[in-house]
C-alpha cells in the first residue's frame, strides 16, 4: 500500500515538474546579425570562428554579412538609414565619433562591469581608444600600425642594403630609384596617396591634419604635402612606381594581385594587420620584413600603434547581451583566435598574445615584432577623426585633389589649396 502510494506521489512530480524541466532545457533560439569588411582570408577565418562560436552555444544562430573596405561604409551607411543595422559590426577608429555623435553606438559598459565582456587581461591603454565620454564604445579586435612591406629577396638582388628604421622620405626616394634601376621594377606597389600616410606626414612634423576643435584643417602651410606629392611625381616619372592609370589595374584587386605579391614592385604600404592575407597569397619561399613609415628630416616617428578595428553593437540591436558574448568570444576564446591568426592585428588580451605566438608562424612572428618595435619608437595615437571626415575623403580628397595631381591635370599647390578650402567648409559646420 505504502510503495503504490509513493509511485502515485513520484508520478505526480514528474508531471509537475516535467514542463520547467523542458522549458529550462530548450533555451530560445537568438538569430545574430554581425558584419565586417576584409579580404577573403579574414572572411574565411571568421567564418569558421564564428562557426566554433555556435557550436559552443546552440541556441544562437549566427548571420553574418562582409565586403570590402571600398564598400563596407556605403553599406553600413544604407543599414543605417533604414534601420538595419546589425547586432554586432566592425567599426573604424577613423568613424567611431562621428557614429557615437549620431547615437548609433549602445555603450558596453553594462556588458563589461557583469563579465560578460571579459577584460580581465586586457591593458587598460588599450581599451581607451575605444572609449568616448568616459564609455566604451568600442571593443579593439587587435593593436595595430602602418608599416612598409619590404621584399628582402628584391633587396638582396638588387644589391641594396635594408635602410634605418628611422629613415627619411628623402632616403625613401634615394631607396626607390636604386631598386628600379637594378631590378627595372617598380620599387613601391602603389602611389603613396592613401589618406592615412596624408595624415602620418603631418604626424611626423608634429601637427596633425584636424584642428583640437574640429572646425578646420589643423596645419596652416600646404608645403608638406606639396613636397610630398612632387616627391610621388618625380618617381612616376621616373617609372619606379605606377602611375595612376596603371595602379588603377590593381586596386582593390585582392591580395593575390599586389606587385609586391606578384614580383612586380619590392616593398608595398599596407597595415601590419593587411600583411598575413599579403603573405599568403605569397605562398612559401618568399622573405618579407615589415618597416617603420618614413619620416621627415629631423622629424617625430610617423608611425603609431592603434586599434585595428572594432566590434561595436550598434544602438539598434536587438540582441545586446548576445552580441557581448561574440565579442568576449573573440577577444579571450584560444581557440577562436588559433582560428583567427592574429589576422586583424595582435590580440588585446595578454593571456591570447602569449598563447599565439608560441605557434605563430614566422609571418605572424614578424608582424608580433614589429608592433613590438614600433611601441617602443612610435608617436602617440592620434584623435578619432572629426565629423564630416566620411564627406571629406568620399568626395574631397582623392576625387578633388589626389586623382587630378596625380593625373597631371593640376599641380599639387593647386589641388592643395582647393582641398583646403573645400575641406574647411566642412569641418566648419561642426559645433
Amino acid at each position: 500500500m505504502k510503495s503504490g502510494k509513493a509511485l502515485i506521489i513520484l508520478v505526480l512530480l514528474v508531471a509537475l515538474l516535467a514542463p520547467a524541466t523542458a522549458a529550462y532545457g530548450k533555451q530560445e533560439k537568438v538569430e545574430l546579425h554581425i558584419t565586417w569588411w576584409g579580404s577573403q582570408t579574414r572572411h574565411d577565418k571568421t567564418i569558421a570562428a564564428i562557426e566554433l562560436f555556435e557550436t559552443q552555444n546552440p541556441n544562437i544562430d549566427v548571420i553574418y554579412e562582409f565586403s570590402g573596405w571600398g564598400d563596407y561604409w556605403t553599406l553600413m551607411t544604407t543599414k543605417a538609414s533604414g534601420d538595419n543595422l546589425p547586432d554586432v559590426m566592425q567599426h573604424d577608429y577613423a568613424f567611431m565619433y562621428e557614429w557615437y555623435s549620431r547615437d548609433l553606438l549602445m555603450p558596453l559598459d553594462e556588458f563589461i562591469a557583469d563579465g560578460t565582456i571579459n577584460l580581465a587581461d586586457v591593458p587598460p591603454a588599450l581599451l581607451e581608444s575605444g572609449q568616448i565620454d568616459g564609455k566604451q564604445y568600442g571593443i579593439s579586435l587587435g593593436t595595430n600600425s602602418q608599416a612598409m612591406m619590404l621584399d628582402l629577396d628584391a633587396f638582396e638582388k638588387a644589391g641594396v642594403e635594408l635602410p634605418s628604421p628611422q629613415w627619411t622620405w628623402t632616403e625613401f626616394e634615394e631607396t626607390c630609384l636604386k631598386l628600379h634601376e637594378a631590378l627595372d621594377i617598380w620599387c613601391f606597389g602603389g602611389t603613396l596617396e592613401d589618406e592615412a600616410l596624408w595624415k602620418s606626414l603631418y604626424l611626423g612634423y608634429g601637427e596633425w591634419v584636424f584642428a583640437e576643435d574640429n572646425k578646420s584643417l589643423g596645419y596652416d602651410s600646404d608645403e608638406h604635402i606639396v613636397e610630398f606629392l612632387n616627391m610621388i611625381l618625380r618617381l612616376m616619372d621616373k617609372g619606379a612606381l605606377p602611375t595612376e592609370a596603371e595602379w588603377a589595374e590593381y586596386e582593390d584587386q585582392g591580395p593575390e594581385n599586389n606587385p609586391i605579391v606578384t614580383g612586380k614592385a619590392a616593398m608595398a604600404y599596407h597595415w601590419s594587420n593587411q600583411v598575413v592575407a599579403v603573405a599568403n597569397a605569397a605562398g612559401e619561399g618568399r622573405h618579407f620584413k615589415l618597416w617603420h613609415l618614413p619620416r621627415p628630416e629631423g622629424g617625430q616617428p610617423e608611425n603609431y600603434v592603434k586599434p585595428s578595428m572594432f566590434f561595436a553593437i550598434p544602438a539598434s540591436a536587438k540582441h545586446p547581451k548576445e552580441a557581448a558574448m561574440l565579442i568576449d568570444f573573440f577577444t579571450n576564446s584560444l581557440e577562436a583566435n588559433e582560428i583567427l591568426a592574429a589576422e586583424r592585428g595582435v590580440p588585446i588580451s595578454t593571456v591570447v598574445w602569449e598563447h599565439l605566438y608560441e605557434s605563430a608562424d614566422p609571418v605572424q612572428q614578424e608582424i608580433f615584432d614589429f608592433l613590438a618595435r614600433v611601441t617602443e619608437d612610435s608617436s602617440p595615437v592620434p584623435p578619432p577623426d572629426p565629423a564630416g571626415w566620411a564627406e571629406i575623403r568620399d568626395n574631397l580628397y582623392e576625387p578633388l585633389f589626389i586623382d587630378p595631381v596625380l593625373y597631371g591635370e593640376i599641380s599639387p599647390e593647386e589641388g592643395a589649396a582647393a582641398f583646403r578650402e573645400e575641406a574647411n567648409l566642412v569641418l566648419s559646420r561642426n559645433e
